[in-house]
């Protein structure tokens, strides 16, 4: 260690704790960054009077090291995150003094090699840790099936907290393990439990917090629930939640979000303790304006997220003196929103009513709520106007969200709208009767910026390209827009760029080389695609230059795109040859929209097996030949439009195969033969549009 002086008493060094006797009874290098590796030999083993020992949170590499029997003495043995991979060592099982084991992994700062107990497994490891009253095993790769785990646990009778979260362990519960009835934690999250909640986790004297989310639990929600931190969430239980639960009166925690309760919420109004809720992402219903919410006054986060409750909001829940958090978006709120906190004195740092039916003007009082960090009022009915100076209020502002309301925002340029605000990050005002672009040259911190569905006219200013070095989305879709302001030049972080819907003519505009999306569509652009246009689709995903008069060719360049999955060249004037590339190299494409150009010759016969198109529209071209053979590989295939162009061939049986067609247009060619395959009677069998009209076909009509 750095701050480690030599020439000083160890025992005065960080981290660093001695007895009377001067020797070493505590080592905690927790969170110090040390890299490298732990020998066997280390002399790390030799400080055999050490007690307690943390190397949590450092990037130590390779394989656990094999000496750690020699320090016999040890209660206390944290290495979570500490970086070790492979086979968790035997000589672990032997340290039978201990009291507290946390080799926890998070899995978001491993780089992929697990870590593991297999040999020794689990039983191994705990039959001789008698004394344990702290388990931690969180990410380690266990493997183990329920009555083999629960086993192996049930002799660990001081065990008070178990926390073995994402371990690859299945169900179900065993009764083997009421036996630990000092358990106070249960962390079995995001395992493949595929059980119902066993009765006996509920006569637990001393269970405070209950983890079980994201295990494939199923049935009806256990009636008796005493632990005061429950987390049932992603468990697709069903029915509703027991009244029992407002009985509790010692409850802090409850998240029972998504999953498939119905009915009403029960009140709560007992539980004077109760912080955290969490019901969203169920079938809820009903109102809750008669639920007490004056009687929580520790409340901080309440999340009714998606779900059917519908009723006015209470201004005794946006009253609440310890309210951090309102999350209560996609419902069906209606009326009003009234009451009037304490402003002055409130906490509220997230307030989100988004998805909703709320109606009448914006109160007042929320452009006071000086910490609020994140509003998000959207897609709603509120009306009425918003002046600057309103939201200039909300100095600690970072999420600001008025979109789709009847809202007019005012963003004159006398006003400087929002010039003000250092913090701010995202930026959605989509129609909100904007007509001219908000001051943002100071917003150096945005990263999203939506001004869609504006009445925005003029040029796009030059600064909007470069007055935040981290824009990465920018929408201005749906405005009046008529050209780009020059100079500019597109800050190379814009990773999202719509354009879409506007009267934007000339050259299309250099590319964003790290763009993922960029819609063009819907412009009057009259250039032809930029020969070396893959230099700029690098990244990109989605693609769309539709509904415009481009010319010229479809650039070969455009292969190489290699991670494209929406291309729209559709109702423009490309002429030419389908480069064949663009059907054979592009594996990861999945619509292929080409319909209304002036192409011609034939669709290559160059589909790979792997291909993944899922629509090919080549409408209205002046395409001949045959359907490709190749086609047929194409089995995710579920839009083929092929209608008015001069393709001469008859029925397509080749495509028998592609079992997920539900379109398929052929109209205004030149098909002619039977329509139908001999001995297969149940041709496509998810089709629903067909369309052959004005071609060749005789015969008569199948059955089905």
């Amino acid at each position: 260690m750095r701050n480690w002086n030599q020439s000083t008493d160890c025992c005065s060094w960080g981290g660093i704790t001695c007895d009377q006797s001067g020797l070493v009874i505590i080592l905690d290098l927790s969170n110090q960054l040390i890299s490298g590796t732990i020998d066997n030999s280390s002399s790390l083993f030799n400080l055999q009077h050490l007690q307690q020992l943390n190397l949590a949170y450092n990037t130590l590499s390779f394989s656990f090291p094999c000496g750690f029997d020699k320090l016999s003495n040890l209660s206390y043995l944290n290495l979570s995150n500490a970086g070790f991979t492979g086979q968790v060592p035997a000589e672990i099982s032997r340290l039978t003094n201990l009291i507290t084991l946390d080799l926890s992994v998070n899995l978001f700062l491993r780089d992929g090699r697990p870590l593991k107990l297999e040999k020794p497994n689990l039983k191994m490891l705990v039959e001789n840790l008698t004394r344990l009253r702290s388990l931690h095993l969180d990410g380690v790769k266990i493997s183990a099936r329920g009555n083999e785990w629960c086993k192996w646990l049930s002799s660990l009778t001081n065990l008070e907290e178990l926390s073995m979260s994402n371990c690859n362990l299945s169900g179900p519960i065993e009764d083997s393990l009421q036996k630990l009835k000092n358990l106070s934690i249960i962390h079995l999250d995001r395992n493949n439990l595929s059980a119902v909640v066993p009765a006996f986790l509920a006569h637990l004297p001393n269970l405070t917090s209950l983890r079980l989310s994201s295990c494939g639990l199923h049935g009806q929600f256990p009636r008796e629930i005493l632990q005061t931190r429950p987390d049932l969430s992603s468990c697709n239980f069903s029915g509703a939640i027991p009244s029992s639960v407002s009985n509790l009166q010692q409850l802090v925690y409850l998240d029972l979000s998504l999953n498939n309760f119905t009915g009403q919420i029960p009140c709560f109004d007992l539980s004077k303790n109760l912080a955290h809720v969490d019901l969203s992402y169920n079938k809820l219903s009903g109102k809750i304006e008669s639920l007490k919410w004056e009687d929580l006054p520790n409340l901080t986060h309440i999340d009714l997220r998606h779900n059917s409750l519908n009723g006015n909001i209470p201004s005794s829940l946006v009253a609440l003196p310890s309210l951090k958090r309102v999350l209560i978006s996609n419902n069906q709120f209606d009326g009003e929103v009234t009451g009037v906190p304490k402003v002055r004195e409130s906490l509220l740092d997230t307030l989100d009513l988004s998805y909703n039916q709320l109606q009448g003007p914006i109160p007042a009082y929320v452009f006071e709520l000086s910490r609020l960090s994140v509003l998000v009022l959207s897609s709603n009915n509120f009306n009425g106007t918003i002046l600057p100076r309103d939201i200039r209020k909300l100095v600690n502002l970072t999420y600001l969200d008025l979109s789709h309301n009847n809202l007019s925002v005012i963003a004159t340029e006398s006003y400087s709208v929002l010039s003000s605000f250092p913090k701010i990050s995202t930026l959605k005002l989509a129609s909100c009767k904007l007509n001219v672009f908000p001051d943002l040259k100071n917003q150096s911190r945005i990263t999203y910026l939506d001004l869609s569905q504006n009445q925005i006219s003029g040029e796009v200013p030059n600064w909007i390209w470069n007055f935040s070095d981290d824009l990465q989305q920018l929408n201005l879709s749906f405005n009046q827009l008529e050209g780009l302001q020059k100079p500019y030049q597109i800050t190379p972080s814009l990773s999202v760029l719509d354009l879409h819907f506007n009267r934007l003519s000339g050259h299309i505009p250099t590319l964003p080389v790290s763009a993922v999306y960029l819609d063009f569509s819907s412009n009057n652009f009259t250039s032809s695609l930029p020969s070396n246009i893959d230099d700029y689709l690098s990244y990109t995903i989605f693609f769309s230059v539709s509904s415009n008069g481009l010319t010229g060719f479809i650039p070969k360049s455009i292969c190489d795109a290699g991670y494209l999955q929406v291309l729209d060249l559709s109702e423009n004037s490309l002429r030419g040859a389908i480069p064949k590339c663009l059907i054979g190299k592009m594996d990861s494409l999945g619509v292929l929209n080409l319909r209304g150009n002036h192409l011609s010759g034939e669709i290559p016969d160059a589909f790979s097996r792997k291909c993944s198109i899922e629509t090919l529209d080549v409408n209205g071209n002046e395409l001949t030949g045959k359907i490709p053979i190749s086609l047929g590989r194409c089995r995710k295939l579920e839009v083929l439009n092929l209608g008015n162009n001069h393709i001469n061939d008859t029925y397509p049986c080749h495509l028998k195969d592609i079992t997920s067609l539900r379109i398929l247009v052929l109209r205004s060619n030149k098909f002619h033969g039977g329509i139908g395959c001999p001995a297969d009677k149940r041709l496509w069998p998810k089709l629903q549009i067909v369309d052959f009209a004005h071609n060749s076909f005789n015969g008569k009509l199948p059955n089905k």
